[in-house]
């Protein structure tokens, strides 16, 4: 039998991961993407997945977080939010692509 309180602890820890499952959901359709020989847009979106995971740091509290806190707020935001930055900045300015002849 179910209690309240293993009802609550089941979707607290739910609600720990979801942020963390979003972001893993974003990076995984940019990576289908780039298998699809749409490697500008998958990188892309593997990099506004990292752009969406320092805005989640930023905006949730620690207790929510989950896997995406790993470092201090401060380091998390600026590595998460830089590397995406790069990452998206690279995607939109290189001219042809892998499997360009």
């Amino acid at each position: 039998m179910i209690t309240v309180t293993g009802r609550r602890r089941w979707t607290q820890e739910i609600g720990r991961y979801t942020p963390f499952g979003l972001v893993l959901a974003i990076a995984a359709a940019g990576i289908g993407l780039i298998f699809a020989y749409h490697w500008r847009i998958g990188s892309g979106l593997i990099g506004g997945s990292l752009l969406v995971a320092a805005a989640l740091r930023v905006l949730l509290p620690e207790r929510q977080l989950g896997l995406i806190a790993l470092r201090g707020r401060f380091t998390d935001v600026i590595l998460y939010g830089g590397l995406g930055f790069l990452v998206v900045l690279v995607a939109a300015t290189i001219i042809g692509g892998p499997f360009d002849h």
